[in-house]
């Protein structure tokens, strides 16, 4: 059986206009193509007709861009949802905690996860430690997701490509198995 014929999700994290915000963020961010390495695999997902969840965060941080009713909540344009596809809201990290999203995959017998979206070092890095610790197959899109710099316990600062690559290397093989989006095209396609 085909890697598409087994009906892996792409599970598409906290895409959302509250990210274009690099300043709030903390000022610097990686992998500026991130975007378009989403949209790419958004766009292949759906010319196959293969599952797509779009996970949204609705922060509960009063000044948070992310939380609900402020438009940096609302879906970036290139992610907004198509009839059929669902939408999980989640207020914390992971999208399995306070969700159904675990059932609502199970339910259609989807075992394979591939992950892109926003930020790899918090809700894409917590979505996959742990979709892999509850026993999916699961694969991280290393170019279709990005991160923002941060300040260390002791006010050093950590540049994004840091945080990134970090992050990264704690979820290879132990939790997911690391890929880029013309690898994944090439899994789907062949």
């Amino acid at each position: 059986m085909s890697f598409k014929e087994k009906r892996p999700a792409l599970l598409l994290v906290d895409i959302q206009k509250g990210f274009e915000d690099i300043a709030y963020w903390g000022g610097e961010r990686n992998n500026l193509d991130a975007e378009k390495q989403m949209e790419t695999l958004l766009t292949l997902w759906r010319a196959q007709e293969l599952p797509v969840f779009h996970i949204k965060h609705c922060s509960t941080t009063a000044e948070s861009p992310l939380r609900k009713g402020n438009t940096g909540n609302d879906f970036m344009d290139f992610n907004t949802p198509r009839s059929g596809e669902p939408i999980v809201e989640k207020e914390v990290n992971s999208a399995f905690i306070g969700t159904d999203l675990k059932s609502q995959l199970e339910a259609q017998d989807i075992d394979i996860l591939v992950i892109v979206g926003l930020t790899t070092d918090h809700c894409v890095s917590t979505t996959t430690r742990m979709a892999g610790n509850f026993g999916f197959k699961t694969y991280l899109v290393e170019d279709a997701v990005a991160t923002f710099n941060k300040t260390g316990a002791n006010g050093e600062h950590y540049s994004a490509q840091l945080i990134h690559d970090t992050a990264i290397a704690s979820l290879k093989d132990e939790f997911a198995e690391i890929v880029s989006t013309e690898k994944m095209k090439h899994m789907i396609l062949d």
